[in-house]
């Protein structure tokens, strides 16, 4: 196995640990590994604005200057999977702590430029490689809010039987800031997406499959094997499933700029919480640090 971070994520003396890395697996085809790591400063696995530039960084490199990344040649690999490293989300999605700073300082600009570096990432994700590469989203855990998002942007989905997934933004007033209407819509009707986004459930990975937006359930621990198996199979007839793919794209891609009226109309509602709306979100927040700390807590008894 041949592995090397993109140079844009190589940590140095002076910059934090890396929170996106890569390498290079051989399946049946060369397929590029993303991991996503934790925030080294919280233990929470969400979208700051690091990660995001971390991430469009990726995304670069991929589409020009693939051989950067070990064992490639210069064009993109067959095959890219994102995964997570926390052993309890894929993602919690968005910055929380992030929003209430911004809010509090009245700071539009900041928050309009971070949703719309979520949103850059999210589309180059779903629609740069679609002529050569197919991407694939491996969830072991929680996938919430961007974290559900980001899943949703690859072109094959594979959920472990535990896990699950949910838009929790309404619970403080807001609702998902980039492509989760453009990103569903391409799996059930506006009308079923509109629901999932404003009911506040928790979906199961069994639910989610049987609705069709879930593409493939295995068992927990199993689900870098679960992703070796559709390498295999699918690499038989890529050719074929790639024009079919990119026909899926024409018809049903997701729209940038249907994207950035979005991020306008969230930025829009965000500095408009009321007091409510923004205890709300700091109820969250702690809710998330606790669950954190209870964590390190067993890991320690262990």
């Amino acid at each position: 196995m041949n592995m090397l971070a993109p140079l844009s994520a190589v940590p140095s003396a002076s910059r934090a640990p890396s929170r996106v890395s890569a390498h290079v697996r051989q399946l049946a085809e060369k397929t590029l590994w993303v991991m996503m790591n934790p925030n080294p400063e919280t233990s929470v696995q969400n979208f700051t604005p690091d990660i995001v530039e971390e991430f469009s960084a990726l995304i670069e490199t991929l589409k020009h200057s693939p051989e950067t990344f070990g064992g490639l040649p210069p064009s993109a690999p067959a095959y890219a999977v994102i995964q997570s490293s926390h052993p309890a989300y894929f993602s919690q999605g968005g910055d929380l702590s992030f929003f209430l700073d911004c809010i509090r300082r009245r700071d539009a600009k900041q928050l309009y430029d971070y949703s719309i570096g979520c949103l850059d990432v999210l589309h180059g994700w779903s629609t740069k490689f679609k002529d050569s590469m197919t991407t694939i989203a491996l969830v072991e855990g929680r996938a919430l809010g961007g974290g559900f998002e980001l899943a949703l942007s690859a072109d094959y989905l594979v959920a472990t039987e535990g896990s699950s997934f949910g838009f929790p933004e309404i619970m403080f007033g807001l609702f998902p800031c980039t492509g989760a209407m453009g990103l569903l819509t391409q799996r059930v009707s506006p009308r079923v997406a509109e629901r999932m986004m404003t009911n506040k459930r928790i979906y199961t990975a069994r639910e989610l499959f049987d609705m069709g937006i879930v593409d493939e359930i295995c068992q927990d621990g199993e689900g870098a094997l679960a992703v070796e198996r559709f390498v295999e199979n699918h690499a038989k007839r890529r050719k074929s499933r790639l024009k079919v793919q990119q026909a899926r794209q024409r018809f049903a891609g997701l729209d940038y700029e249907e994207g950035v009226q979005v991020v306008e109309d969230w930025v829009e509602v965000a500095m408009q919480l009321s007091p409510d709306e923004i205890r709300s979100m700091e109820m969250l927040i702690m809710m998330q640090q606790s669950e954190l700390q209870a964590a390190r807590e067993d890991r320690l008894a262990a």
